[in-house]
Formats: C-alpha cells, sequence, structure tokens
C-alpha cells in the first residue's frame, strides 16, 4: 500500500479525508505522522497558492508525495469574505470557530441576501526521483458547493461554519445532517472524490512510493 500525506494535524478534516478515500490503495499519513509539527503559515491570498506551497513543501522536506488543500468560505453580501481568511476571520484568533461565525454573522445582520460558496482546493505534489527530492508533479482539484448562511448557528455535528452553512437544495445545516450526507455533497466530498479518481487512476499504476 502506498503512502501519501495530507498536509493536516487537524482531526476533523483527516478523519473527513480518511472516510472519503476509503476503499483506495493508499495509506493516508498525517503530518504528525511523519514528525512534522510545524505551522506552515497559509499568507498567501488565493486558495490554490495557499494549498500549493504547503504540498509542496511537505514533500521536498519530508520525501513524501503529499497533498495539501485550502478551504474558503465566500459570502456574496460581504464581497467574497471571509474567503482565504476563513479560519482567523475572527481577529486576534486562530480556527475559532465560534467567534469567527459570531463576527459573520454580526456582519451579515438581517442583510436578505446570503447566498454563499464554500470552495476548496487541494494541490497534489508528487516526487519525481525520491532520492533528488525534486518535485516531479503538481496537480490541482477543485470542489465547490452553493448555499446560504443561516440567521443563526443550527445542529452540533461538523466543525468550522458548518452549523451556518445550508447547502442548495437542503434545508439542514452541514452540522444537521451526518457526515456520509456532508462528505457526498461538500465542497471538499467533491474535490477529494476527483483526487480519489485521480489516485485510482494514473498514480496507482506509477513506481511514486
Amino acid at each position: 500500500m502506498k503512502k501519501i500525506v495530507f498536509a493536516t494535524n487537524n482531526a476533523n478534516k483527516l478523519r473527513e479525508i480518511r472516510e472519503i478515500l476509503e476503499g483506495t490503495p493508499v495509506q493516508i499519513l498525517s503530518l504528525s505522522d511523519i514528525g512534522c509539527h510545524e505551522d506552515i503559515p497559509e499568507v498567501f491570498d488565493t486558495l490554490e497558492m495557499n494549498s500549493h506551497v504547503k504540498a509542496a513543501y511537505i514533500a521536498v522536506k519530508y520525501g513524501y508525495d503529499c497533498f495539501a488543500d485550502d478551504t474558503g468560505l465566500e459570502v456574496d453580501a460581504l464581497g467574497g469574505e471571509p474567503g482565504v481568511h476563513s479560519a482567523r476571520y475572527a481577529e486576534g484568533t486562530d480556527h475559532d470557530s465560534q467567534a469567527n461565525m459570531r463576527k459573520l454573522l454580526a456582519k451579515l445582520g438581517n442583510n436578505n441576501n446570503r447566498r454563499a460558496r464554500f470552495r476548496t482546493v487541494i494541490t497534489l505534489a508528487t516526487l519525481g526521483d525520491p532520492s533528488a527530492v525534486r518535485i516531479d508533479e503538481y496537480v490541482a482539484f477543485t470542489g465547490v458547493c452553493e448555499g446560504d448562511i443561516a440567521m443563526q448557528p443550527r445542529g452540533e455535528g461538523g466543525f468550522g461554519y458548518d452549523p451556518v452553512f445550508v447547502p442548495q437544495g437542503y434545508a439542514e445545516s452541514f452540522a444537521e445532517m451526518g457526515e456520509e450526507m456532508k462528505n457526498r455533497i461538500s465542497h471538499r466530498g467533491k474535490a477529494v472524490s476527483k483526487l480519489a479518481a485521480w489516485l485510482k487512476s494514473g498514480y496507482m499504476d506509477s513506481d511514486k512510493v
């Protein structure tokens, strides 16, 4: 079974990815599994660049094929905020979901335009000659889930902005629906499904480690 690193130590993301990729002949390793405990800054202004740089950094430094994701919640009435700043939207916080949601709902107020979307970009960096620790190829996969922002948080499941995001065509927020349903329709689920298809096609027939 081939090993590939998912550049995260977020237990929720890791569980979600492993569930979606279940059945593919790869072993998904976390950053802690390879002894990486560094905080890789997400300093760029696009999801694409943040995921690209994270994947490249781990692949080159640790010698594993690696994929990294970056996800943003884009709210139309707020000009696309919080976008790439989704995890640190509330000032002085880092991945404080409750604070982020409070700020989001406060800025939206009673605005009738609640349209929003989650967008995930996953970049996979594969090594050519592992002994040379050189990137051979980058492949990017994008998933988008359209929806609306609820007037208040709903549900106890999920993580991040899940309690306030209601996907288009559904009455429940991500936090109210089960993980199986969420994984089928979510932004991350769509991007990972594309990744899984790629892994099953060319990657598993190659001689990559």
